[in-house]
């Protein structure tokens, strides 16, 4: 069974059943992000319907969730950042509280979705942390659209599907995010019951994308971070060490004993490494 039957099987059949940890290790532990600060503005972009948030003052930064996820996973990062930042979340498209429509899914896609919603904002550029797909769009934008980002903090993005780990979904605490997402999904949403129609629509972009050339990852001149856990479940350390050498000047950060879910796992560790990465 390839990756892609496997994850649409744990999704949309398989019970897992949650718990706050799997070991006694902090990369072993799934904690829930608190809740978040009170926003200074949120609201619905005329993108598709995308809803965002903006926190704080300052120099803008713009957080990207991950796949199947949505932008509260972010809590602990935007207590942090809001004191000196104006910081932006969204729930991309389909996911949390932002609809979907019938167009396949890309990251150039969303990528451009996101673009839209700085649009709205007029927000010409910004430092962009982006964490698995939200990694991903921001290596798009940073391909494509150099000059919105200062700088982007890229953790565990893939740039090829072999970057995947191949054992991903045989993992309890990947298997627990997602039946986790499903459950926020029938909280948020707007369609609570198509939960396994979005899957679906979803997993036919990760079947082939991303699907980016070292030739096209080698003309990025955005300064840029390539993260991952010491503990990834999902992402090789392989690829990571591959992505960090291939895009120019590309720093590679590794977060110790944390896996996929690094942010929620070491959040004081996590705002560090962001902290540092933009004040160089």
């Amino acid at each position: 069974m390839c990756l892609l039957s496997t994850l649409l099987a744990a999704v949309l059949g398989t019970a897992v059943t949650l718990a706050p940890a799997f070991g006694a290790e902090r990369w072993q532990r799934l904690p829930s992000p608190p809740a978040m600060p009170v926003s200074v503005a949120a609201g619905y972009a005329p993108v598709i319907h995308m809803y965002y948030a903006v926190y704080g003052a300052g120099d803008p930064v713009l957080l990207i969730h991950g796949g199947l996820g949505h932008a509260n996973i972010w809590a602990s990062q935007v207590k942090d950042l809001s004191r000196d930042h104006m910081v932006i979340v969204a729930d991309s498209r389909g996911h949390g509280r932002s609809t979907r429509n019938d167009q396949p899914y890309s990251y150039e896609l969303m990528a451009s979705d996101y673009l839209a919603l700085l649009d709205y904002l007029k927000v010409d550029k910004v430092a962009l942390v982006g964490w698995s797909d939200g990694g991903i769009i921001g290596l798009d934008i940073a391909m494509k659209h150099p000059e919105r980002l200062s700088k982007l903090f890229a953790h565990a993005a893939n740039a090829t599907v072999d970057g995947l780990a191949p054992d991903v979904m045989e993992n309890k605490i990947f298997n627990a995010y997602i039946e986790k997402c499903g459950e926020d999904y029938q909280k948020l949403s707007k369609t609570p019951d198509q939960y396994d129609a979005f899957v679906e629509q979803l997993s036919h972009m990760w079947e082939t994308q991303p699907a980016y050339s070292d030739a096209e990852l080698a003309r990025i001149t955005v300064p840029t971070a390539i993260v991952l856990g010491d503990h990834d479940e999902a992402i090789t350390r392989k690829h990571t060490d591959h992505l960090a050498a291939v895009i120019p000047g590309a720093k590679e950060v590794i977060l110790r004993n944390t896996s996929h879910f690094a942010m929620l796992q070491d959040p004081a560790g996590y705002n560090k490494a962001v902290r540092d990465f933009l004040a160089e």
